[in-house]
Order: C-alpha cells, then sequence, then structure tokens
C-alpha cells in the first residue's frame, strides 16, 4: 500500500513529518509512502535510514508549499505544484490509497472536494474526530470543514459519522446526537430543528435526540453531529481542559510536600491518564464526504502524529471506508424531494 504525505505541511515539515514515516514503515511492514514536497530537505531528513525502509519511501518533487495563513480556496487552485495539491493528485489518479497532511485545514477541505471530489449524493464534506471521552470513543463531527452549515449537511454528518463509527471502530449500532443548547425538543434554532426532523424520519440513523456540550466528555453518544465552527470551538476546548488539569494537578503537587511524596505512587496513572488524552495518539481525522481516503493531521503534530496519522490512514484504506460509504449512502441519504 502507498500512502501520500504532504511532507511540507504543518508547523514541524518536513523534519517532524519525515520521521513519522520512517517510524510508520517500522510499524506497518505492507507500507510505503511517498513523501511530497522539497526533494533536498527530504532527502537530508531521510540520508540516514537503514536501507531495508529507506527503500519504502519515495521522494515526489514539489516545487510549492502551502502555508497556514493561506486563503484556502486560492491556494489549492492557484498553487498546482504544492505539495498539498500533489498529494491529493496522487490519491484522485490511484497512485495512492490516500493522503496525509498537517497543513491548512481549509485548504485540505478545499483539495479534498477540488481535487479529489465529493462522493455523488454528498453536498459537503465533514471531518471528524474520535475523542477519548470518559465512557467510550466518540465521534464529533464536523470540526471545522463546514462553518456555516444547512440542515441537509448535518443529516448527512450524521449517516456519515454513523458508518465510520460502525465500520472502522466496530460499533454496531452507533448513537448518533445533534449538539445543541439543550436537551428539549423546542432548543436549537431553524437549522438545528430542520436537521433533527431530518433524522427522526431517517430509519437507518439510530438517532438519540439532541446532546450539551457538558455531556460529550462523558460519552453519551457515539456520533456528535455540529457545525465545523461549534465543533472547532468544542475540539480545542476538549484539548485546552485536558492539558489544564494536568498542568493544575502539577501546580498543586508543587506546593505539598507531602503530595510529592505520594506522586511517586501516582505517576503511573498520570502517565496513563496523559496517554489517553494526547492527541498524538488518534493522529489524524478523516475528511468523510470526499472519493479518497484524505487524513487531516494536527498542525502541532511531530513525529508520533504523524506516525499515528499515517496508521489511521492506513486503517481507513484496509477497511475500504470511502467504498463502504459510498455503497450505503444512497439508501441512507433523503432524496432531492426531501432536501
Amino acid at each position: 500500500m502507498i500512502l501520500a504525505l504532504d511532507a511540507m505541511g504543518g508547523d514541524y515539515g518536513p523534519a517532524e513529518n519525515c520521521l513519522g514515516a520512517i517510524e510508520a514503515c517500522r510499524k506497518f511492514p505492507d507500507l510505503d509512502i511517498a513523501l511530497v514536497g522539497d526533494t533536498d530537505r527530504i532527502g537530508s531528513a531521510i540520508d540516514s535510514v537503514e536501507t531495508s525502509i529507506k527503500g519504502r519511501l519515495h521522494i515526489v518533487s514539489a516545487e510549492e508549499s502551502i502555508s497556514m495563513d493561506e486563503s484556502p480556496a486560492r491556494a489549492i487552485r492557484s498553487k498546482r505544484r504544492s505539495s498539498l495539491r500533489l498529494a491529493m493528485e496522487m490519491v484522485r489518479s490511484g497512485e495512492a490509497g490516500g493522503c496525509i497532511s498537517a497543513g491548512n485545514t481549509g485548504a485540505i477541505v478545499a483539495g479534498g472536494v477540488l481535487v479529489v471530489g465529493r462522493i455523488s449524493g454528498i453536498d459537503r464534506p465533514g471531518l471528524g474526530v474520535v475523542l477519548p471521552t470518559l465512557e467510550k470513543p466518540t465521534l464529533l463531527i464536523d470540526v471545522g470543514a463546514t462553518i456555516r452549515c444547512k440542515p441537509i449537511n448535518l443529516s448527512q454528518f450524521a449517516v456519515m459519522g454513523s458508518l465510520f463509527m460502525k465500520h472502522m471502530v466496530g460499533v454496531s449500532q452507533p448513537d448518533v446526537r445533534l449538539l445543541s443548547n439543550g436537551s428539549e425538543e423546542i432548543k436549537g434554532d431553524e437549522v438545528i430543528s430542520e436537521a433533527r426532523a431530518m433524522l427522526v424520519e431517517n430509519s437507518h440513523v439510530d438517532f438519540g435526540g439532541y446532546i450539551e456540550g457538558n455531556g460529550v466528555p462523558f460519552g453519551h453518544a457515539d456520533v456528535v453531529v455540529c457545525d465545523g465552527f461549534s465543533g472547532n470551538v468544542m475540539l480545542k476546548s476538549f484539548e485546552g481542559l485536558g492539558e489544564l488539569a494536568l498542568k493544575i494537578l502539577k501546580n498543586e503537587v508543587d506546593k505539598r510536600i507531602l503530595a510529592k511524596m505520594g506522586l511517586v505512587f501516582f505517576l503511573p496513572m498520570l502517565k496513563d491518564l496523559q496517554h489517553r488524552f494526547d492527541y498524538q495518539r488518534f493522529g489524524g481525522t478523516p475528511l468523510l464526504g470526499v472519493n479518497g481516503a484524505v487524513i487531516k493531521a494536527h498542525g502541532r503534530s511531530k513525529a508520533p502524529a504523524i506516525t499515528s496519522a499515517l496508521g489511521v490512514a492506513r486503517d481507513f484504506v484496509l477497511k475500504n471506508g470511502v467504498s463502504k460509504i459510498k455503497e450505503e449512502i444512497t439508501d441512507l441519504l433523503p432524496g432531492e424531494e426531501d432536501v
């Protein structure tokens, strides 16, 4: 299997991206990786790697890259030799089974639509993130692909999220909820209310109604559906609260001698807790609704997170994630007359 990695994307490309690719090849013997970007910088990053691994790393030259602050659609259209666009073109042509980037989120979404293309029947793609909640993994969708949503977008996110959890995570009957400002049916604006009505009528989705923000960290749903703005705010809050809790605990321990003495007994538990909520474990989020495996990695990804993102992409390809969505989406989505 060949995966295309945007080696220039993210805060630490290409050095950390290349290290992550090297480790992914060591971890997954069936994996070859196309490193797309600056030939000289990539070559230097992989120069000392062992021959058996180096033979599975293929450099694809790209003279341009897309920065985090560029206009997404304009950049993906104008920079035809950018590392991100070339990686996506490899997916479209079939040269690569999927692509991974830690770069500009908007450009990844734009490239997914303009270069890879949408699955027939999907109005807008959605980025889904698996959150490590208290009770079970929860998919939050969308977290930034579609900022302003129509009811049909939320309805389709629910369908794709349900399919993802069913086929990729192994949840037999995913419980799907809409994020709202209350659990009562009268809550939510017009978009949320219309999306709710669509999902109530969709017998193929196990729709459980609304969920409030305070219920998400406890895992009260398998899939939480929202617009990209709300989802991104919730995701960043989730990450920030996890880091805050660990820092508060550390600060309190530093103030107390007995707590410092007892820390030796709690250290294994604290390491497990930190590991559980570390975004680098999950690595990447799938852009659902496009006609290929497109994985968005965290912009701050270092080597371990890139390795994880490549693992997510590999798993998505091996489990035929795109094909499964395409096979079932026609029956699960409402017809044009319902939209």
